[in-house]
Protein backbone atom coordinates (compact mmCIF):
# COMPACT_ATOMS: atom_id res chain seq x y z
CA UNK A 1 0.00 0.00 0.00
CA UNK A 2 0.70 3.56 -0.86
CA UNK A 3 0.85 6.70 1.56
CA UNK A 4 -2.41 8.78 1.52
CA UNK A 5 -0.51 11.64 -0.09
CA UNK A 6 3.20 12.74 -0.81
CA UNK A 7 5.01 16.10 -0.68
CA UNK A 8 7.25 17.79 -3.01
CA UNK A 9 10.14 18.92 -2.00
CA UNK A 10 11.86 22.42 -2.16
CA UNK A 11 15.21 23.35 -1.38
CA UNK A 12 15.26 19.89 0.97
CA UNK A 13 12.05 20.68 2.74
CA UNK A 14 8.51 18.93 2.02
CA UNK A 15 5.86 20.88 1.09
CA UNK A 16 2.27 20.73 0.78
CA UNK A 17 0.11 21.73 -1.89
CA UNK A 18 -4.20 22.83 -1.84
CA UNK A 19 -3.42 20.89 -5.46
CA UNK A 20 -2.90 17.30 -5.77
CA UNK A 21 -2.57 14.90 -8.39
CA UNK A 22 -3.76 11.72 -8.51
CA UNK A 23 -1.54 8.56 -9.72
CA UNK A 24 -3.29 5.18 -10.60
CA UNK A 25 -2.42 1.48 -9.89
CA UNK A 26 -1.69 1.09 -13.46
CA UNK A 27 -3.01 -2.30 -13.24
CA UNK A 28 -6.32 -1.70 -11.77
CA UNK A 29 -6.60 1.29 -13.17
CA UNK A 30 -7.58 2.28 -9.64
CA UNK A 31 -6.25 5.77 -7.66
CA UNK A 32 -3.15 4.91 -5.55
CA UNK A 33 -2.43 7.94 -4.05
CA UNK A 34 -1.67 11.89 -4.26
CA UNK A 35 0.91 13.97 -5.04
CA UNK A 36 1.29 17.95 -3.73
CA UNK A 37 1.23 19.66 -6.97
CA UNK A 38 4.04 22.76 -6.85
CA UNK A 39 2.51 26.36 -7.28
CA UNK A 40 3.63 28.63 -10.21
CA UNK A 41 6.24 30.36 -7.91
CA UNK A 42 8.04 26.89 -7.03
CA UNK A 43 10.45 26.36 -9.80
CA UNK A 44 12.03 29.54 -9.82
CA UNK A 45 12.19 29.05 -5.76
CA UNK A 46 13.87 26.03 -6.86
CA UNK A 47 16.52 27.14 -9.01
CA UNK A 48 17.46 30.41 -6.74
CA UNK A 49 17.66 28.01 -3.93
CA UNK A 50 19.67 25.78 -5.96
CA UNK A 51 21.85 28.87 -7.16
CA UNK A 52 22.36 29.65 -3.58
CA UNK A 53 23.26 26.42 -2.45
CA UNK A 54 25.92 25.93 -5.57
CA UNK A 55 29.06 27.63 -3.07
CA UNK A 56 27.94 25.44 -0.25
CA UNK A 57 27.62 21.82 -2.30
CA UNK A 58 30.98 23.12 -3.82
CA UNK A 59 32.50 23.19 -0.11
CA UNK A 60 30.61 19.90 0.65
CA UNK A 61 33.71 17.76 1.64
CA UNK A 62 34.22 14.21 -0.53
CA UNK A 63 33.72 12.51 2.89
CA UNK A 64 30.79 14.06 3.44
CA UNK A 65 29.00 13.58 0.24
CA UNK A 66 30.11 9.94 0.70
CA UNK A 67 28.11 10.03 3.88
CA UNK A 68 25.27 11.03 2.27
CA UNK A 69 25.46 8.57 -0.19
CA UNK A 70 26.03 5.76 1.96
CA UNK A 71 23.20 7.04 4.58
CA UNK A 72 20.75 7.11 0.77
CA UNK A 73 21.86 3.25 0.50
CA UNK A 74 20.95 2.16 3.64
CA UNK A 75 17.82 3.85 3.65
CA UNK A 76 16.55 2.52 0.74
CA UNK A 77 17.64 -1.21 2.03
CA UNK A 78 15.83 -0.64 5.22
CA UNK A 79 12.46 0.41 2.61
CA UNK A 80 13.07 -2.14 0.31
CA UNK A 81 10.04 -3.47 0.55
CA UNK A 82 7.60 -0.17 0.63
CA UNK A 83 9.77 1.27 -2.38
CA UNK A 84 9.59 -2.50 -4.26
CA UNK A 85 5.88 -2.48 -3.78
CA UNK A 86 5.22 1.27 -4.65
CA UNK A 87 6.91 0.47 -8.00
CA UNK A 88 4.90 -1.61 -8.52
CA UNK A 89 1.82 0.11 -8.18
CA UNK A 90 2.95 3.54 -9.92
CA UNK A 91 4.74 1.83 -12.81
CA UNK A 92 2.82 -1.64 -13.43
CA UNK A 93 6.16 -3.13 -13.09
CA UNK A 94 5.78 -6.85 -11.80
CA UNK A 95 7.47 -7.26 -8.30
CA UNK A 96 9.88 -9.33 -9.15
CA UNK A 97 11.26 -6.60 -11.61
CA UNK A 98 10.49 -4.08 -9.14
CA UNK A 99 12.44 -5.80 -6.34
CA UNK A 100 15.31 -5.78 -9.23
CA UNK A 101 15.03 -2.51 -9.58
CA UNK A 102 15.35 -1.35 -5.60
CA UNK A 103 18.79 -3.40 -5.82
CA UNK A 104 19.84 -1.42 -8.89
CA UNK A 105 18.77 1.88 -6.67
CA UNK A 106 21.10 0.77 -4.12
CA UNK A 107 24.01 -0.04 -6.11
CA UNK A 108 24.07 2.93 -7.77
CA UNK A 109 24.45 4.72 -4.61
CA UNK A 110 26.93 2.69 -3.64
CA UNK A 111 28.94 3.53 -6.44
CA UNK A 112 28.42 7.06 -6.33
CA UNK A 113 29.75 6.87 -2.47
CA UNK A 114 32.85 5.28 -4.21
CA UNK A 115 33.34 7.63 -6.65
CA UNK A 116 32.85 10.92 -4.25
CA UNK A 117 36.20 10.48 -3.08
CA UNK A 118 38.32 9.43 -5.81
CA UNK A 119 37.10 12.43 -8.00
CA UNK A 120 40.70 13.41 -9.17
CA UNK A 121 42.86 15.49 -11.17
CA UNK A 122 46.20 15.02 -13.05
CA UNK A 123 49.96 16.31 -13.02
CA UNK A 124 51.10 17.44 -16.54
CA UNK A 125 54.64 17.51 -18.04
CA UNK A 126 54.52 21.16 -19.39
CA UNK A 127 58.62 20.94 -19.59
CA UNK A 128 58.34 20.22 -23.75
CA UNK A 129 60.94 22.85 -24.74
CA UNK A 130 64.13 24.67 -23.63
CA UNK A 131 61.37 27.61 -22.93
CA UNK A 132 59.09 25.75 -20.98
CA UNK A 133 62.21 24.73 -18.35
CA UNK A 134 60.45 25.16 -14.67
CA UNK A 135 56.57 24.72 -15.71
CA UNK A 136 54.27 22.43 -14.47
CA UNK A 137 50.38 21.77 -15.28
CA UNK A 138 48.09 20.35 -12.70
CA UNK A 139 44.33 19.60 -13.08
CA UNK A 140 40.95 19.29 -11.01
CA UNK A 141 37.20 18.77 -11.32
CA UNK A 142 35.28 20.96 -9.87
CA UNK A 143 31.29 21.16 -9.62
CA UNK A 144 29.64 22.88 -12.54
CA UNK A 145 27.30 24.39 -10.05
CA UNK A 146 23.29 23.85 -10.33
CA UNK A 147 22.08 21.06 -12.55
CA UNK A 148 18.80 19.77 -13.89
CA UNK A 149 17.04 16.24 -14.29
CA UNK A 150 14.03 15.36 -15.96
CA UNK A 151 13.15 11.98 -15.92
CA UNK A 152 10.89 8.86 -17.53
CA UNK A 153 8.37 6.66 -15.94
CA UNK A 154 9.67 3.52 -16.81
CA UNK A 155 12.73 3.33 -14.16
CA UNK A 156 11.45 5.33 -11.57
CA UNK A 157 13.73 4.46 -9.14
CA UNK A 158 17.40 3.77 -11.18
CA UNK A 159 17.08 6.27 -14.26
CA UNK A 160 16.51 8.87 -11.23
CA UNK A 161 19.30 7.37 -9.16
CA UNK A 162 21.98 7.91 -12.09
CA UNK A 163 21.18 11.47 -12.25
CA UNK A 164 20.78 12.22 -8.39
CA UNK A 165 23.39 10.30 -7.24
CA UNK A 166 26.38 11.53 -9.31
CA UNK A 167 24.99 14.72 -8.84
CA UNK A 168 25.89 14.32 -4.52
CA UNK A 169 28.73 12.59 -5.60
CA UNK A 170 30.42 15.92 -7.94
CA UNK A 171 28.71 18.56 -5.39
CA UNK A 172 26.16 19.59 -7.45
CA UNK A 173 22.47 20.97 -6.03
CA UNK A 174 19.96 19.75 -8.24
CA UNK A 175 16.19 20.36 -9.08
CA UNK A 176 14.97 17.10 -10.22
CA UNK A 177 11.41 17.01 -12.20
CA UNK A 178 10.07 12.79 -11.84
CA UNK A 179 7.66 11.45 -14.44
CA UNK A 180 3.93 12.70 -13.81
CA UNK A 181 3.12 9.30 -14.16
CA UNK A 182 5.12 7.94 -11.37
CA UNK A 183 6.49 10.05 -9.12
CA UNK A 184 6.71 8.18 -6.18
CA UNK A 185 10.04 6.62 -6.38
CA UNK A 186 11.64 9.96 -6.73
CA UNK A 187 9.42 11.32 -3.78
CA UNK A 188 10.99 8.73 -1.38
CA UNK A 189 14.25 9.58 -2.26
CA UNK A 190 13.81 13.26 -1.52
CA UNK A 191 12.36 12.14 1.54
CA UNK A 192 15.37 9.96 2.60
CA UNK A 193 18.01 13.02 1.17
CA UNK A 194 15.62 15.14 3.40
CA UNK A 195 17.10 12.87 6.77
CA UNK A 196 21.03 14.36 6.10
CA UNK A 197 23.20 17.45 6.43
CA UNK A 198 23.08 18.06 2.74
CA UNK A 199 23.12 22.10 2.69
CA UNK A 200 20.06 23.80 2.17
CA UNK A 201 18.99 24.44 -1.68
CA UNK A 202 20.83 20.94 -2.30
CA UNK A 203 18.23 18.95 -4.12
CA UNK A 204 14.43 19.68 -5.07
CA UNK A 205 12.22 17.80 -6.54
CA UNK A 206 9.17 19.02 -8.39
CA UNK A 207 5.87 16.96 -9.53
CA UNK A 208 5.73 19.21 -12.02
CA UNK A 209 4.08 18.91 -15.66
CA UNK A 210 5.47 19.67 -19.11
CA UNK A 211 4.76 23.25 -19.39
CA UNK A 212 5.84 24.52 -15.97
CA UNK A 213 9.11 22.58 -15.94
CA UNK A 214 10.24 24.70 -19.16
CA UNK A 215 12.67 26.89 -16.92
CA UNK A 216 14.46 23.38 -16.21
CA UNK A 217 15.36 23.25 -19.58
CA UNK A 218 16.06 27.28 -20.56
CA UNK A 219 17.06 28.91 -17.49
CA UNK A 220 20.69 29.65 -17.83
CA UNK A 221 21.50 29.74 -13.87
CA UNK A 222 21.33 25.61 -14.67
CA UNK A 223 24.29 24.57 -15.68
CA UNK A 224 23.31 21.25 -17.21
CA UNK A 225 20.59 19.65 -18.76
CA UNK A 226 19.96 15.38 -17.87
CA UNK A 227 16.74 14.43 -19.70
CA UNK A 228 15.97 10.76 -20.64
CA UNK A 229 12.91 10.05 -22.49
CA UNK A 230 11.71 10.16 -26.00
CA UNK A 231 12.83 12.11 -29.11
CA UNK A 232 11.48 15.26 -27.64
CA UNK A 233 14.96 15.43 -26.06
CA UNK A 234 16.45 17.02 -28.94
CA UNK A 235 13.13 20.00 -29.13
CA UNK A 236 14.50 20.10 -25.41
CA UNK A 237 18.47 20.62 -26.15
CA UNK A 238 17.59 23.29 -29.14
CA UNK A 239 16.23 25.27 -26.11
CA UNK A 240 18.52 24.49 -23.34
CA UNK A 241 20.59 27.43 -25.06
CA UNK A 242 24.29 27.40 -23.89
CA UNK A 243 24.07 24.96 -21.09
CA UNK A 244 25.87 21.50 -21.51
CA UNK A 245 23.16 18.72 -22.42
CA UNK A 246 23.11 14.72 -22.16
CA UNK A 247 20.22 13.07 -24.02
CA UNK A 248 19.26 9.33 -23.81
CA UNK A 249 16.74 8.92 -26.01
CA UNK A 250 16.04 5.44 -26.31
CA UNK A 251 16.49 2.57 -29.31
CA UNK A 252 15.47 -0.63 -31.22
CA UNK A 253 17.52 -2.76 -29.81
CA UNK A 254 18.79 -5.41 -32.51
CA UNK A 255 20.35 -9.13 -31.13
CA UNK A 256 22.33 -11.35 -33.57
CA UNK A 257 22.03 -15.25 -33.21
CA UNK A 258 25.28 -16.80 -34.84
CA UNK A 259 25.34 -19.90 -37.00
CA UNK A 260 27.18 -21.68 -34.03
CA UNK A 261 24.46 -20.85 -30.84
CA UNK A 262 22.54 -23.95 -31.90
CA UNK A 263 23.60 -26.30 -28.65
CA UNK A 264 23.45 -23.09 -26.55
CA UNK A 265 19.38 -22.42 -28.11
CA UNK A 266 18.14 -23.48 -24.42
CA UNK A 267 20.42 -20.32 -23.03
CA UNK A 268 19.71 -17.91 -25.58
CA UNK A 269 16.12 -18.38 -26.10
CA UNK A 270 15.77 -17.85 -21.86
CA UNK A 271 17.65 -14.31 -22.26
CA UNK A 272 15.92 -13.27 -25.41
CA UNK A 273 12.57 -13.79 -23.74
CA UNK A 274 13.72 -11.42 -20.78
CA UNK A 275 15.40 -9.00 -23.25
CA UNK A 276 12.37 -8.75 -25.19
CA UNK A 277 9.81 -8.71 -22.76
CA UNK A 278 11.27 -7.68 -19.01
CA UNK A 279 8.85 -5.14 -18.02
CA UNK A 280 6.32 -5.32 -20.88
CA UNK A 281 9.26 -4.38 -23.18
CA UNK A 282 9.24 -0.92 -21.39
CA UNK A 283 13.16 -0.25 -21.94
CA UNK A 284 14.85 1.31 -24.08
CA UNK A 285 17.04 -1.29 -24.42
CA UNK A 286 14.78 -4.09 -24.53
CA UNK A 287 15.37 -6.42 -27.69
CA UNK A 288 12.75 -5.36 -30.65
CA UNK A 289 14.91 -6.99 -33.44
CA UNK A 290 16.17 -10.49 -33.93
CA UNK A 291 18.88 -11.91 -36.54
CA UNK A 292 19.27 -15.70 -36.93
CA UNK A 293 21.58 -17.60 -38.69
CA UNK A 294 19.12 -18.77 -41.49
CA UNK A 295 21.29 -22.37 -40.54
CA UNK A 296 19.03 -21.96 -37.26
CA UNK A 297 16.28 -19.78 -38.01
CA UNK A 298 14.10 -22.24 -37.60
CA UNK A 299 14.79 -24.25 -34.83
CA UNK A 300 14.98 -20.85 -32.75
CA UNK A 301 12.03 -19.52 -33.95
CA UNK A 302 9.67 -22.66 -32.97
CA UNK A 303 10.95 -22.81 -28.99
CA UNK A 304 11.19 -19.31 -28.64
CA UNK A 305 7.79 -18.95 -29.50
CA UNK A 306 6.84 -21.58 -27.27
CA UNK A 307 8.66 -20.13 -24.42
CA UNK A 308 6.96 -16.30 -25.25
CA UNK A 309 3.45 -18.18 -25.42
CA UNK A 310 4.40 -19.68 -22.13
CA UNK A 311 4.81 -15.89 -20.05
CA UNK A 312 2.13 -15.41 -17.44
CA UNK A 313 0.66 -12.34 -17.39
CA UNK A 314 -1.53 -10.61 -15.47
CA UNK A 315 -1.89 -8.66 -11.66
CA UNK A 316 2.46 -7.56 -11.18
CA UNK A 317 1.77 -7.72 -7.53
CA UNK A 318 1.55 -11.46 -7.90
CA UNK A 319 5.40 -13.32 -7.47
CA UNK A 320 4.66 -15.47 -10.72
CA UNK A 321 3.65 -12.81 -13.27
CA UNK A 322 5.74 -11.94 -15.79
CA UNK A 323 4.16 -9.42 -18.06
CA UNK A 324 2.53 -6.79 -16.16
CA UNK A 325 0.54 -3.54 -17.90
CA UNK A 326 1.65 -1.13 -20.16
CA UNK A 327 1.99 2.27 -18.53
CA UNK A 328 -1.24 3.22 -19.64
CA UNK A 329 -4.12 2.30 -22.59
CA UNK A 330 -2.58 4.96 -25.61
CA UNK A 331 0.70 3.39 -25.15
CA UNK A 332 -0.81 -0.38 -25.58
CA UNK A 333 -2.98 1.49 -28.81
CA UNK A 334 -0.41 2.56 -30.54
CA UNK A 335 1.79 -0.52 -30.31
CA UNK A 336 -0.83 -2.52 -31.23
CA UNK A 337 -1.81 -0.61 -34.17
CA UNK A 338 2.42 -0.88 -35.63
CA UNK A 339 1.48 -4.78 -35.30
CA UNK A 340 -1.92 -4.26 -37.26
CA UNK A 341 0.14 -2.11 -39.64
CA UNK A 342 3.31 -4.17 -39.92
CA UNK A 343 0.80 -7.26 -40.47
CA UNK A 344 -1.08 -5.77 -43.50
CA UNK A 345 1.86 -4.83 -44.96
CA UNK A 346 3.03 -8.55 -44.75
CA UNK A 347 4.37 -9.43 -41.89
CA UNK A 348 3.09 -12.87 -40.21
CA UNK A 349 2.41 -12.58 -36.21
CA UNK A 350 3.72 -15.71 -34.82
CA UNK A 351 2.22 -15.15 -31.41
CA UNK A 352 0.61 -12.46 -29.21
CA UNK A 353 -0.73 -9.35 -30.92
CA UNK A 354 -4.36 -8.47 -28.85
CA UNK A 355 -4.46 -6.10 -26.50
CA UNK A 356 -7.51 -5.24 -23.57
CA UNK A 357 -7.00 -2.10 -21.86
CA UNK A 358 -3.52 -1.17 -21.43
CA UNK A 359 -2.21 -4.92 -21.16
CA UNK A 360 -0.81 -6.18 -24.58
CA UNK A 361 0.55 -9.88 -24.94
CA UNK A 362 3.85 -10.67 -25.73
CA UNK A 363 3.80 -10.62 -29.92
CA UNK A 364 6.15 -12.01 -31.82
CA UNK A 365 6.76 -11.13 -35.70
CA UNK A 366 8.54 -12.18 -38.71
CA UNK A 367 8.48 -10.74 -42.25
CA UNK A 368 8.38 -7.45 -41.15
CA UNK A 369 8.77 -4.33 -44.05
CA UNK A 370 12.06 -2.63 -42.85
CA UNK A 371 10.15 0.65 -43.42
CA UNK A 372 7.59 -0.57 -40.81
CA UNK A 373 7.47 1.47 -37.57
CA UNK A 374 7.36 -1.66 -35.51
CA UNK A 375 10.87 -2.29 -37.17
CA UNK A 376 12.73 1.77 -37.82
CA UNK A 377 10.58 3.14 -34.53
CA UNK A 378 11.02 2.15 -30.56
CA UNK A 379 7.99 0.08 -30.17
CA UNK A 380 8.81 0.14 -26.09
CA UNK A 381 6.53 -2.57 -25.83
CA UNK A 382 5.86 -6.35 -25.85
CA UNK A 383 7.29 -7.04 -29.13
CA UNK A 384 9.78 -8.30 -31.06
CA UNK A 385 10.61 -9.28 -34.67
CA UNK A 386 12.84 -12.37 -35.96
CA UNK A 387 14.34 -11.90 -39.36
CA UNK A 388 17.29 -14.81 -41.06
CA UNK A 389 20.55 -13.51 -42.14
CA UNK A 390 23.34 -15.73 -44.15
CA UNK A 391 26.54 -13.82 -43.55
CA UNK A 392 27.77 -11.71 -40.22
CA UNK A 393 28.47 -9.38 -42.21
CA UNK A 394 24.34 -8.80 -43.73
CA UNK A 395 23.25 -9.45 -39.82
CA UNK A 396 25.74 -6.28 -39.24
CA UNK A 397 24.45 -4.26 -41.89
CA UNK A 398 20.67 -5.19 -40.91
CA UNK A 399 21.47 -3.97 -37.35
CA UNK A 400 22.84 -0.55 -38.33
CA UNK A 401 20.28 -0.29 -40.88
CA UNK A 402 18.43 2.00 -38.05
CA UNK A 403 18.21 5.58 -36.86
CA UNK A 404 19.01 4.63 -33.44
CA UNK A 405 22.24 3.59 -31.56
CA UNK A 406 22.07 2.24 -28.10
CA UNK A 407 23.28 -0.99 -27.76
CA UNK A 408 23.17 -4.10 -29.55
CA UNK A 409 24.00 -7.97 -28.74
CA UNK A 410 25.55 -10.68 -30.34
CA UNK A 411 25.56 -14.67 -29.09
CA UNK A 412 28.48 -15.81 -30.93
CA UNK A 413 31.54 -18.46 -30.28
CA UNK A 414 33.49 -17.10 -32.85
CA UNK A 415 36.26 -14.03 -31.50
CA UNK A 416 36.44 -13.02 -35.19
CA UNK A 417 32.79 -12.02 -35.29
CA UNK A 418 32.61 -10.41 -32.06
CA UNK A 419 35.66 -8.30 -32.65
CA UNK A 420 33.74 -7.83 -35.86
CA UNK A 421 30.24 -6.95 -34.13
CA UNK A 422 31.98 -4.28 -31.76
CA UNK A 423 34.41 -2.76 -34.69
CA UNK A 424 31.42 -2.45 -36.82
CA UNK A 425 27.90 -1.71 -34.92
CA UNK A 426 27.36 1.74 -34.75
CA UNK A 427 26.04 1.60 -31.03
CA UNK A 428 27.62 3.45 -27.70
CA UNK A 429 27.79 -0.60 -26.78
CA UNK A 430 27.76 -4.23 -27.83
CA UNK A 431 27.14 -7.20 -25.77
CA UNK A 432 28.30 -10.32 -26.36
CA UNK A 433 26.61 -13.47 -25.75
CA UNK A 434 24.01 -11.90 -23.96
CA UNK A 435 21.59 -9.39 -25.07
CA UNK A 436 21.50 -5.77 -25.24
CA UNK A 437 19.10 -5.27 -22.38
CA UNK A 438 22.17 -6.10 -19.95
CA UNK A 439 23.19 -3.04 -17.88
CA UNK A 440 25.56 -2.74 -14.96
CA UNK A 441 25.08 0.73 -13.24
CA UNK A 442 28.54 1.77 -13.21
CA UNK A 443 29.70 1.04 -16.98
CA UNK A 444 29.16 3.79 -19.57
CA UNK A 445 25.61 3.79 -21.13
CA UNK A 446 24.16 5.72 -24.13
CA UNK A 447 23.99 5.51 -27.47
CA UNK A 448 24.74 7.20 -31.05
CA UNK A 449 22.22 9.13 -33.43
CA UNK A 450 18.44 9.60 -32.54
CA UNK A 451 19.44 7.28 -28.99
CA UNK A 452 21.50 10.47 -27.69
CA UNK A 453 24.04 12.34 -26.63
CA UNK A 454 26.52 11.62 -23.57
CA UNK A 455 27.05 8.98 -21.24
CA UNK A 456 25.61 7.36 -17.83
CA UNK A 457 26.79 5.49 -15.52
CA UNK A 458 28.29 7.11 -11.96
CA UNK A 459 31.92 8.16 -12.92
CA UNK A 460 30.78 8.75 -16.51
CA UNK A 461 28.05 11.33 -15.34
CA UNK A 462 29.95 12.51 -13.11
CA UNK A 463 32.93 14.00 -15.55
CA UNK A 464 29.55 15.69 -17.07
CA UNK A 465 28.61 17.38 -14.09
CA UNK A 466 32.12 18.61 -13.48
CA UNK A 467 34.93 20.44 -15.34
CA UNK A 468 38.37 20.39 -15.90
CA UNK A 469 40.32 23.15 -14.25
CA UNK A 470 43.61 24.03 -15.22
CA UNK A 471 46.78 25.27 -12.70
CA UNK A 472 50.01 26.51 -14.34
CA UNK A 473 52.57 27.24 -11.54
CA UNK A 474 56.27 28.68 -12.79
CA UNK A 475 59.13 27.65 -10.65
CA UNK A 476 60.85 30.92 -9.65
Amino acid sequence: MLEKTYPYYLANQPQTSKTMMEVYDKYSGKVATRVAVPDDSATEKAIKAAVKGAGPMKDFRPWARQAVLQHCARRFEERRDELAMALCIEAGKPIKDSAGEVTRLIETFRIAAEEAVRINGETLNLELASRLDGYHGYTKRVPLGPVSFITPFNFPLNLVAHKVAPALAAGCPFVLKPSEKTPIGALIIGEILAETDLPKGAFSVLTLDGKHATPLVEDPRLKLLSFTGGQIGWDLKAKAGHKKVTLELGGNAACIIDADQEPHLDKVIERLVFGAFYQSGQSCISVQRIYAHASIYDALKKRLVEAVKALKAGDPKKKDVFLGPMIDEAAAERLEGWINEAHKAGGKILCGGKRKGNMLDATLMENVPSDAKANRMEAFGPFALLAPFKKIDDAIAMVNDSDFGLQAGIFTDSLANAMRAWNELEQGGVVVNDVPSFRVDNMPYGGLKLSGIGREGVRYAIEDMTEIRLMVMREL
